[in-house]
C-alpha cells in the first residue's frame, strides 16, 4: 500500500488535518480490499464548493489488462465529521450509484465545462437569481488585478519604449493595447485614466494615437465593461474572442500589440490531467454525475422524472435558461424557474475520475498544435505526480504570442503554479466558484512552451496585494 500525503503546509499548520491521519489509515486497514493494490491519497481541498465527496475511490487501469489496482482519496479538510469506515467501504463498493450525465471522458471534454460556458453567456440571468454580481463571488470579493499604481508602471514603460522607438522613426501611428477577460471595465478605466493622465504630464499625445481593445468571451460582461469606459467610446473596441483560440477574432494584430493584459482567464479554461503513477503516466477521465438522493430531489421539486433528468439538463446546457422556459413552459414557467433547475444542478454536481493508460505523450494532443510530447521533462522521473495540462490556457497563451509586437510584452495575472514540484504539495483544482470552474495553471509548462517559440516567461508575485494567490506572468521576446 502505498501513502501519499500531498497538503505539506496544512500538516504543519493544521491539527485537524494531522488528527485525521490516524483515522484515515485504520478506516482503510479494516476495508475489504486487497492492500497491496491499494494507493491513499490525502489532499486538504481549499475550495469549499467542490465537485467531490469527502472519500473517493479512483480505479487505476493497466495497459496490460491486468487487475485493476485502487486509489483512494481522503479529503482531510472534511474528515474529521464523517463516519470514515461507512465513507470507505462505499467508496470502495464496485456499485456507482447516482444519475451519471455523460460517458467517461478527458477533463477538458466534461460537461462541466459546458456550465462554464452557460455561466458565461446567461450572466445576467445567474446575477439576477443569486442577486449578486460575478466578481462578489471571488475570493475577497473583488478581482486581484485592479491597481493604480500597477496601471502607472506598464504606462510608464510603454512610454519609454515608444519614446525610443519615435526617435528610430520605428513607431506605428496606431498603438494597440489588448486586454482580455475585461470583468466589469474598472480595469480599463483605471488604465485609461491614468494614461490620460500621465499623457498630458509627458507631453507626446500619445493618447490619440491609441487603440485599446478589450476582448471577453461573454458578451454581457462586455457590454457592462464597454459602458463602465464610455467616456473613452473613441480609443476603445470591444470585440467577442473565443479565449483558447484568440487568434480567429485577433489575428489582424499580429505583431501589433505593445501590451496584452489578461486578468483571471487561464484559470477558468477547460484542461486535462495528466499522472505518473509507478513511472507509469496516465489521464485522468472524469464522469459528471448526481447522487441518487440529489436527483430524485431535483427531478421532484421541477416536475421531472427521474429518467427524463438527464435530458433536462443537456438542453439546458444546449439553448439556455431563457429558451428552456419558452421550450418546456410547462416545467419552467419564466426563465427564473429555468434559472433555479440550473442552480440546484450545479450546486449537486459532482465528478466521479478514474486514471487510464495513455500509450505515449507523442499521441496525446495537448492542442492541435502541439503533442504531449512537450510534458515529457515535467512529469517524467519526478516520482508520483499528477499535474494538470492547462490545455485551454495553452491554446490561449500561443495564441496570443503572435500579437504581440517584438517591443512589446504580455502581462497575466492568474492562479499559477511556478514550479513543478507545487504538484506534490497540494490540491490545485477543479474548485467551483458561484457557477463557474476554476483550475491553477501549470506555468512550467507555459514556460517550457514559451520558450521554445522565442518568449522568456517570469513569474513574480503580485505585488499589489500581499498574500494573494494571484501571480504575475510576464511573457517577452528575447533578445
Amino acid at each position: 500500500m502505498d501513502v501519499d500525503l500531498r497538503p505539506v503546509k496544512k500538516l504543519r499548520d493544521s491539527a485537524a488535518a494531522r488528527s485525521a491521519l490516524g483515522p484515515i489509515m485504520e478506516a482503510v486497514c479494516a476495508a475489504p480490499a486487497d492492500l497491496a493494490r491499494l494507493r491513499v491519497v490525502c489532499d486538504w481541498i481549499q475550495y469549499k464548493q467542490n465537485f467531490r465527496e469527502p472519500v473517493v475511490s479512483r480505479p487505476v487501469a493497466h495497459a496490460d489488462n491486468t487487475d485493476t489496482d485502487i486509489e483512494i482519496a481522503f479529503d482531510l479538510r472534511r474528515c474529521a465529521d464523517i463516519d470514515l469506515n461507512a465513507h470507505v467501504k462505499e467508496a470502495l463498493s464496485e456499485e456507482h450509484p447516482g444519475l451519471p450525465l455523460e460517458p467517461w471522458v478527458p477533463g477538458r471534454d466534461s460537461c462541466i465545462w459546458r456550465f462554464n460556458q452557460l455561466y458565461w453567456q446567461a450572466l445576467s440571468h445567474w446575477e439576477m437569481a443569486t442577486g449578486r454580481e460575478y466578481e462578489q463571488s471571488l475570493p475577497g470579493g473583488e478581482s486581484d488585478a485592479r491597481n493604480t499604481e500597477a496601471a502607472r508602471e506598464l504606462i510608464l514603460e510603454l512610454f519609454r519604449i515608444w519614446d525610443e522607438l519615435d526617435a528610430r522613426r520605428a513607431l506605428p501611428e496606431e498603438l494597440y493595447v489588448l486586454e482580455l477577460g475585461v470583468g466589469n471595465g474598472n480595469q480599463a478605466r483605471t488604465w485609461l485614466d491614468e494614461f490620460v493622465q500621465l499623457d498630458r504630464r509627458h507631453g507626446r499625445e500619445y493618447y490619440h494615437r491609441l487603440r485599446y481593445l478589450m476582448g471577453d468571451y461573454s458578451p454581457h460582461v462586455l457590454e457592462r465593461a464597454r459602458r463602465t469606459v464610455a467616456h473613452h467610446a473613441e480609443r476603445v473596441s470591444a470585440l467577442v474572442v473565443e479565449a483558447t483560440r484568440p487568434s480567429v477574432t485577433l489575428g489582424f494584430l499580429a505583431g501589433k500589440a505593445f501590451l496584452v493584459y489578461i486578468s483571471n482567464v487561464y484559470d477558468n479554461l477547460p484542461t486535462d490531467e495528466l499522472a505518473c503513477i509507478h513511472g507509469r503516466t496516465y489521464q485522468v477521465e472524469t464522469q459528471a454525475f448526481l447522487t441518487e438522493d440529489d436527483a430524485t430531489q431535483i427531478a421532484h421539486r421541477f416536475g421531472a422524472s427521474r429518467d427524463e433528468l438527464a435530458k433536462l439538463i443537456d438542453r439546458l446546457l444546449r439553448i439556455g435558461p431563457e429558451l428552456l422556459s419558452e421550450a418546456t413552459p410547462g416545467q419552467f414557467p419564466d426563465p427564473g424557474q429555468a434559472v433555479a433547475f440550473w442552480c440546484a444542478i450545479w450546486e449537486a454536481l459532482r465528478l466521479r475520475e478514474r486514471y487510464v493508460p495513455l500509450e505515449g505523450l507523442d499521441s496525446y494532443p495537448v492542442t492541435p498544435d502541439l503533442t504531449g510530447e512537450i510534458l515529457r521533462p515535467l512529469i517524467e522521473g519526478q516520482g508520483d505526480v499528477r499535474m494538470h495540462v492547462s490545455n485551454g490556457a495553452l491554446g490561449s497563451f500561443t495564441g496570443t504570442l503572435p500579437l504581440v509586437h517584438p517591443f512589446g510584452r504580455i502581462q497575466c495575472h492568474d492562479l499559477f503554479l511556478t514550479s513543478r514540484r507545487q504538484y506534490r504539495t497540494g490540491f490545485y483544482g477543479p474548485g467551483k466558484y458561484d457557477g463557474s470552474v476554476v483550475n491553477w495553471v501549470n506555468g512550467p509548462l507555459l514556460q517550457l512552451v514559451a520558450s521554445r517559440r522565442g518568449f522568456g516567461v517570469e513569474y513574480t508575485p503580485f505585488r499589489q496585494r500581499p498574500g494573494s494567490n494571484i501571480t504575475t506572468l510576464t511573457a517577452q521576446a528575447r533578445d
